[in-house]
């Protein structure tokens, strides 16, 4: 049980660094070099969407950091 939890953890972990590195920052950070095209090709809206996607993405990945660490202490 020990060695699941610690893997799901590790996924989620790697998973929440990757979905924060892609949100754009007011310098547009990596998510900017990455779909800095298809903001010229689509408009700025779909960049938002996308952005707001990321951006529920990161809030669950979080809760799932944490309830995952939490049980990771527990056992």
């Amino acid at each position: 049980m020990h060695t699941a939890i610690l893997v799901a953890l590790l996924i989620v972990s790697v998973a929440l660094i990757i979905v924060v590195l892609l949100q754009s920052s007011k310098s547009a950070g990596l998510s900017g070099a990455i779909s800095g095209g298809a903001e010229q090709l689509f408009g700025k809206q779909k960049a938002r969407g996308m952005d707001l996607v990321l951006h529920r993405i990161t809030i669950v990945l979080s809760v799932i950091f944490f309830v995952l660490a939490i049980a990771i202490a527990k056992f």
